[in-house]
């Protein structure tokens, strides 16, 4: 391979918002010029959490019409639904049978969704050998993570060393990009925004309800006169996402001044979280009208992805005497 292979997965487990979009969507659409990029909507991964099947067909849908609302270029980004490919399944079973329990009953995911009251289950343990088998089947070299699944990616790692020990050189061993630059979204409570937490401001959610998402962000009581410190707010912390410099430096200038109230900041933010989506609502739009050319856009991409797949597939079945 001349270019990179760069791999990224996203669950279609909630609709996706502003920490999907500025942690996984927007650098995975930058890098669509940097490398030969393969992206894939995580459904085998959301049935761990996912029990309605109307509901994942309907979440694995929209998550391809942000994706492709958004600038999903499949020209360059081979763009399909995990569960069309799958060879991803037999791999997996392939590394499970190298794969160390320690290796997996470290892995802190599993503690902390188990933890949040998560139903524990084998899938939900095993969740890091698919993980894996979703790396190692189109021969990654590099796979942006953030720093939440960087364990993970540690863990592909160690099986691929461990089977390419085991049974020759089968598998890429992938490098990790852990990006640092990404900035941590602030939900509406001050957490990390996480569908989890319910705090979430969503990307394509109708106007009324996003204005009064943003209007209920949680800020100090500092009164409407007094100066107030922008880098502790944390509708400044959202705003800065989508504003110019200029725009920064001018809402940096009125936050210190004082006279300005969190409301006035908080439709600002609106004003320019709904002009900066909005071409992106107009495609979407678009894309809502026409499901049969997003399904073909996912059926083509797993026509590719398969092709990759079927011949790692075949290198490991042989190397473990399958073939």
């Amino acid at each position: 391979m001349n270019l990179m292979r760069i791999l990224s997965g996203i669950q279609p487990s909630g609709k996706l918002h502003l920490g999907n979009y500025f942690g996984m969507m927007k650098p995975a659409l930058e890098l669509q010029q940097k490398g030969d990029a393969f992206l894939f909507i995580a459904n085998y991964h959301a049935l761990t959490t996912v029990t309605d099947p109307v509901l994942l067909r309907k979440m694995t849908h929209e998550v391809a019409l942000d994706f492709l609302a958004c600038g999903l270029d499949t020209a360059r980004t081979c763009f399909f639904r995990q569960s069309d490919v799958p060879e991803v399944q037999e791999l997996a079973w392939l590394l499970s049978c190298v794969t160390p329990m320690g290796l997996l009953e470290r892995c802190h995911s599993y503690k902390d969704k188990t933890a949040k009251g998560v139903a524990p289950n084998h899938a939900l343990f095993a969740y890091p050998v698919l993980m894996a088998a979703d790396i190692l089947l189109y021969r990654s070299t590099l796979v942006p993570v953030g720093k939440d699944q960087k364990q993970h990616l540690e863990v592909a790692r160690d099986i691929a060393i461990k089977f390419n020990l085991q049974y020759g050189d089968v598998f890429i061993v992938p490098e990790p990009w852990i990006q640092q630059d990404v900035a941590v979204v602030p939900g509406i409570d001050g957490q990390k925004m996480s569908k989890s937490y319910q705090n979430t401001i969503e990307l394509f959610a109708t106007e009324k309800e996003t204005r009064k998402r943003i209007m209920v962000i949680v800020t100090d009581s500092t009164p409407l006169e007094a100066p107030k410190n922008p880098d502790a707010c944390n509708v400044f912390a959202l705003y800065k996402l989508f504003a110019t410099s200029e725009q920064c430096m001018a809402m940096r200038v009125q936050y210190e001044a004082g006279g300005m109230g969190y409301g006035t900041a908080k439709k600002a933010l609106f004003e320019l979280f709904w002009e900066t989506f909005a071409s992106f609502r107009k495609r979407r739009q678009e894309l809502e009208c026409d499901p049969a050319f997003v399904e073909s856009v996912l059926r083509q991409g797993a026509g590719r992805a398969r092709q990759e797949a079927v011949k790692t597939l075949k290198i490991a079945r042989h190397a473990v005497g399958l073939e």
